[in-house]
């Protein structure tokens, strides 16, 4: 279903793509042009949509989640909209450099992990959603609860009330072998 895989990885495009940018700039990196990220959303879509083609495993989406991070990463700082530096005032350096490294890291990290479970993530939701429309028409279409039928007139209604209170009483507690020392 390839219209099913485009949404998909649309969906997961332009997550990605907000989450790079945020980490982005949480690890010190200047505000960027809102064009940068609408530019970003359909490259990171294409390759989103061609690598979901079949299942694959972390061995092929963390070089490609790399790759992509490392691509957003100049995109951003190069769309982004920084002063110019005062001299004497270089509060980054490689403390700065290291943060960048490790915020792209941990996305693409998560954004692989999320590649390679969404198959069976959506999967798994689909079933389920199926699951609960099936109880929900099962339920529709049972019929009504009847009410329970009075003793025939032959028989006792105390003794009908004490057999019907012994088919529902249950007994409450462990089980019986599971704390026995």
């Amino acid at each position: 279903m390839p219209v099913l895989r485009l949404l998909r990885a649309t969906a997961f495009a332009a997550v990605c793509v907000a989450v790079s940018l945020g980490m982005h700039v949480l690890a010190g990196g200047a505000a960027v042009d809102p064009a940068a990220p609408a530019a970003a959303v359909p490259l990171v879509t294409g390759g989103a949509f061609v690598l979901a083609r079949r299942e694959r495993g972390l061995a092929v989406l963390l070089p490609a989640a790399f790759a992509a991070q490392y691509g957003l990463h100049h995109l951003f700082t190069a769309a982004s909209a920084q002063p110019p530096p005062v001299p004497g005032h270089d509060h980054g350096g490689l403390a700065a450099g290291v943060g960048m490294l490790l915020a792209h890291a941990a996305t693409a990290l998560l954004s692989a992990h999320w590649l390679e479970r969404g198959e069976s993530a959506l999967a798994t939701l689909l079933r389920l959603l199926v699951a609960a429309v099936l109880t929900l028409l099962t339920w529709r279409a049972a019929p009504a609860v009847r009410r329970p039928v009075p003793p025939p007139p032959g028989e006792d209604g105390a003794r009908f009330v004490t057999r019907l209170l012994a088919a529902a009483v249950r007994r409450r507690g462990p089980p019986a072998g599971a704390f026995v020392l």
